[in-house]
């Protein structure tokens, strides 16, 4: 790889991380429910992809293979501490900031969920993506996605009925 392709890799992978910030770290702590975990995950996850951008094959497809490396370093976080997906750790609104409306029912029922099928729901209503690309971000085909997405949202239901 030529020096002016590499560079302009790097600046594309930094680019997409600046753009997708707040993203990335929606999709962390809706995990973690810890902010500085979010950070750390986050930001391990954007080192990751600043080392590996010669990985990436195909510039038109950054976005999904960030969201690859993230989805990757949160499963690994969290299989570091089993704890995580069970019991979210603080559900009370931070002090000093503004109050937000939480459904924490649904948070609760989405932490239940396996990992990957929390990811399929999360990506697909939390991050508004279209199946085909939740099935790339996962890397599986888009049937398999959307019988995990219907699967998890029946788990939901089921969990959430009174």
């Amino acid at each position: 790889m030529t020096s002016t392709k590499k560079q302009q890799k790097e600046e594309l992978i930094e680019q997409t991380l600046l753009q997708n910030y707040d993203k990335y770290y929606r999709l962390a702590k809706s995990y973690t429910h810890n902010s500085d975990d979010a950070f750390d995950i986050v930001q391990n996850g954007a080192c990751r992809a600043i080392l590996a951008g010669k990985k990436l094959k195909n510039d038109a497809f950054v976005e999904t293979w960030m969201y690859r490396i993230m989805l990757n370093e949160i499963f690994r976080f969290c299989k570091e501490n089993k704890n995580i997906l069970i019991v979210p750790q603080d559900m009370t609104p931070e002090s000093g900031r503004e109050d937000t409306y939480e459904n924490f029912d649904l948070q609760v029922a989405l932490d239940r969920l396996p990992p990957k099928d929390k990811s399929v729901v999360i990506l697909k209503y939390f991050e508004d993506m279209k199946l085909s690309e939740i099935a790339q971000v996962l890397n599986e085909k888009e049937n398999t996605v959307k019988s995990r997405l219907y699967r998890s949202l029946e788990k939901l239901r089921l969990q959430l009925e009174p």
